[in-house]
Parts: C-alpha cells; structure tokens; sequence
C-alpha cells in the first residue's frame, strides 16, 4: 500500500485557494546538484569534508544567514560570498525548471490565481533565476532572503510577499507549496494550507519527519503530498474554472 495514501487524499480534498505560494529550489527549478557543488566548493575552501547529494538534501532548508553561522561560526560571511560566487558560476547554464513546473505556473496564471514566490535563496539571485526561466511575469511577487526582516519559516517573506496585493492571510484560504520542514513550518505561520512536494521517486526530504508526514505539523492535519506538478495540474483543472 502506498504509504502516502491519505496525504495523496488529502491532495484530492484540497478546497480552492484564493492565492498560491510556491518555493523555488527544487519546488519549481532542480538545483540540487547546483547547490551541493557550490556548498562543496566552499567546503573544500576551508578544508572540509565535501557534502553528499543525499546530506546536502536533508540538511539544507535554512537561509544563508540562519544556517551558514551554524556551520561556518564568525567565517559565515566569506564563506557566503565563496558560495554565491560558486553557484552563480553555474545556474547561468545549468538551471532549468522541473517537469511540467512551466504548465503549472502558466495554467494558474490563466486561471488568474495569484501567485508568489518566498524562497530562503538570496532575493537577488532568485529574481535573476526567475526572469531568466521567463517566469518572473506570472508571479505577483518574488521573495528571497535577506528581502524581509527574517527568512522562512517565520512569515515576514509571506507578509512582505503579500504587500499591495488584495489578499487577507486571516480570512483567505492560500496553499503553501514547498519540499522542506521549512515550508511546512512557514505555512502554519502563516495561516496557509501546507503542501509537500516531493521528489518524483516518492522521497521526501528528511528534515521533513515522518511524524510530520504522518499527523500533520502541530494542528495543521494530514498534510497533502504529491510527487509530480501534472497532478497538480489536474486537480487545478478541475477545482478552478
């Protein structure tokens, strides 16, 4: 039986958002291998053991400023201009949108949705990386770190995302897409309905737990997974004319 059954469910059950927000890595654009070559060039500036793919995924859902002092200690700041230097070297060629995400941002743009983007990547670098896939048009904002007063997962990038729109996060139903704790924990800040999306070989990342999975993140019940942006696609279809 498909583990994920009732989260799969709940997809199905969702009722019809007024605005949708997405995370960028690995939500919308694969960056995995983007982001463990940049972590791992910084590594090996400072002498240190090069990161796998599978702990660079589990491990890696905090902003630069919340997680590089964590590992880095009073070096945080150099090692985040050796990192961004590293990555930005690369996602000029080798970033692309994942399967269907371009159909899924376009058909909710059709269905006049609004949608943003809060991200814990640099909001520079992210604007670029949207506007250069051509999809920077389709959202109403694009949020990343540093933008707000604090990063995900506390919900000043929402609110700040959300500035000069017509949306009430007390009264409107928002879904909250995104693949990590941090998106999950940013949605209940937030007062939006969760969502997980997952790789399409059904893992999901770990800092994700399965109690998390299982029951919900505090009171937010079962939460709805899916594992590839056609589904969504179909559910849109049918659940916004």
């Amino acid at each position: 039986m498909d583990r994920y059954k009732k989260n799969r469910q709940a997809l199905q059950n969702l009722k019809k958002p007024k605005a949708i927000i997405f995370d960028w890595d690995n939500t919308l654009v694969d960056t995995w291998p983007l982001i463990q070559s940049a972590i791992n060039t910084t590594m090996k500036h400072y002498n240190r053991e090069a990161w796998s793919l599978q702990k660079v995924i589990d491990n890696v859902h905090k902003s630069m400023r919340d997680y590089f002092p964590e590992i880095f200690g009073d070096n945080w700041q150099e090692a985040g201009e050796i990192y961004r230097n590293s990555y930005q070297q690369i996602n000029k060629s080798e970033l692309q949108l994942l399967p269907y995400a371009e159909q899924l941002i376009k058909t909710i743009s059709k269905k006049e949705i609004q949608q943003v983007i809060v991200s814990n990547k640099i909001g520079s670098t992210l604007r670029q990386e949207a506007k250069k896939l051509k999809v920077d048009d389709d959202f109403f904002s694009v949020i990343g770190a540093f933008d707000a007063n604090y990063d995900k997962p506390d919900k000043s990038a929402v609110d700040l995302a959300l500035l000069g729109s017509n949306i009430d996060l007390s009264k409107d139903h928002l879904w909250f897409i995104g693949d990590t704790i941090a998106d999950v924990e940013c949605a209940y800040n937030s007062g939006c309905q969760p969502i997980i999306f997952g790789q399409a070989n059904q893992q999901i990342s770990r800092s994700i737990s399965e109690e998390v999975i299982d029951n919900g993140f505090k009171e937010s019940g079962i939460i709805p997974i899916y594992f590839d942006h056609q589904e969504l696609l179909e559910i849109i279809e049918k659940k916004i004319n």
